[in-house]
């Protein structure tokens, strides 16, 4: 059993211990299983046309691919990848679906089930529902609870879920694998809804892209995989994170300027996620991306994120403690999330400075197995040694120091880590929306 990372914020008036804790056993943890070991998984939902597009993302660590059909898994297979497959589970235990699970449920590549995207969302607060479907009499009906709002997801509701249930239920009977079954859904869809279905499926989550010309809410991505955390109250969440620039989508999303996430961005969201409890990331946006220069900046993350997979599906230290021993603003927490594991004689300590301001005082404790021993920062020169069973870290705002016991965890160099260096990263406005 792993341990669930709880809420890694700290305060300054007291360091709260963070110990690993751990949740109530479940048949699936989330993780892909390869040759008996497990493995973090690293995501996209583009699969790439050509062969030489595909061996780029498995080459990049890429572990996990959306596909559809036996040939598709036949390409990821060749390349050492794994699948996960897309079912219309809305639609019930129709032939249709038996015949589609039958196809796939052999295939070695196969890894997860996937449901309906964002299924509670699109009869809820789905701006279309007032836009282009004319459901609603206004576009905020479903946050206003308007009577139109509420009785149209209350009918949906009773539809949907009883067939979701019933072809779940037939992907148990047909997949002696005992795939895992996952759903992921906007950031803010609603709990009680959710709720209805969690029970027969076995991995949540959710998607957000907060990166947009105006306003870049990159540390949102804590609050959001917390929310996921508390809603599947201790099942695997996968968080699903930017690939492409809203403006890329076309004209519905009304973005006009291009807007890519920085590699210190993506690897800040991706870091962020894991440390609030994320058991897989994947990649949604990048069959738009007009940037190679961006898809490249996502494959040095994911090769990053791929050197240190031992680390990612391994429980968290016991005994570790962070605070923050500065007093910059008594009105203002400060937000500094962070995990330690170990492996072996191999450590992996993470920070991240969620704040828009410096802490140059960040402390982890109850690193006494390290004392005398040198973390490496990976990718920069820095070092530190452990004494007095603690580190003690200076970090710059919407900042990740990754520390390891050898720089063996370092990726290979590659293109990619400088995507975006300069750009500017405010913190205004209000959240990213949903696809």
């Amino acid at each position: 059993m792993r341990g669930r990372r709880k809420m890694r914020w700290v305060s300054l008036a007291a360091a709260v211990t963070l110990s690993a804790c751990w949740a109530d056993a479940a048949q699936h943890d989330g993780f892909l299983v390869k040759d008996g070991q497990k493995a973090f998984p690293l995501g996209f939902y583009e699969l790439p046309e050509s062969d030489e597009g595909l061996k780029a993302m498995a080459d990049a660590g890429v572990n996990l691919v959306r596909c559809s059909s036996r040939a598709e898994l036949d390409r990821l297979h060749a390349l050492g990848l794994q699948g996960v497959a897309p079912l219309p589970l809305e639609q019930g235990a129709t032939e249709d679906l038996r015949a589609k699970v039958a196809e796939l449920a052999e295939h070695p590549a196969l890894a997860v089930w996937e449901g309906p995207d964002e299924v509670v969302w699109n009869f809820t607060a789905f701006s279309g529902l007032f836009r282009t479907m004319g459901v609603y009499k206004t576009r905020d009906a479903w946050w206003d609870q308007a009577p139109e709002a509420k009785a149209y997801a209350a009918e949906q509701a009773a539809k949907i879920v009883p067939k979701m249930r019933a072809a779940v239920a037939m992907i148990r009977e047909l997949d002696a694998a005992k795939r895992p079954v996952w759903i992921n859904e906007a950031k803010n869809s609603d709990v009680y809804y959710v709720r209805q279905y969690l029970d027969f499926t076995d991995v949540t989550g959710c998607d957000y892209y907060p990166v947009h010309e105006d306003r870049r809410n990159i540390a949102e991505i804590a609050a959001a995989t917390e929310r996921w955390n508390q809603i599947g109250r201790g099942m695997p969440v996968y968080m699903v994170l930017q690939a492409f620039s809203w403006h890329e989508l076309g004209e519905y999303y009304d973005a006009k300027g291009e807007a890519y996430p920085t590699f210190e961005e993506s690897r800040f969201m991706a870091y962020d996620a894991i440390a609030h409890g994320a058991d897989g990331i994947l990649y949604w946006g990048s069959t738009y991306l007009k940037s190679d220069a961006c898809r490249e900046s996502l494959y040095a993350l994911t090769r990053e994120l791929a050197a240190l997979q031992p680390f990612l599906t391994a429980p968290d230290a016991p005994g570790t403690r962070l605070s923050v021993l500065e007093d910059q603003n008594p009105d203002k927490t400060p937000r500094v999330a962070y995990f330690a594991r170990c492996v072996g004689d191999d450590w992996l300590l993470v920070l991240v400075n969620e704040d828009d301001v410096r802490h140059t005082a960040v402390v982890v404790d109850g690193l006494g197995a390290l004392n005398g021993t040198t973390l490496c920062r990976l990718y920069t020169e820095e070092a530190a040694v452990v004494a007095r069973g603690e580190l003690i870290a200076r970090m710059l705002p919407k900042s990740v120091h990754v520390y390891a016991t050898s720089r063996d965890y370092e990726a290979g160099c590659g293109d990619g880590r400088d995507f975006g260096a300069g750009a500017a990263q405010e913190n205004t406005g209000q959240g990213g929306s949903q696809k």
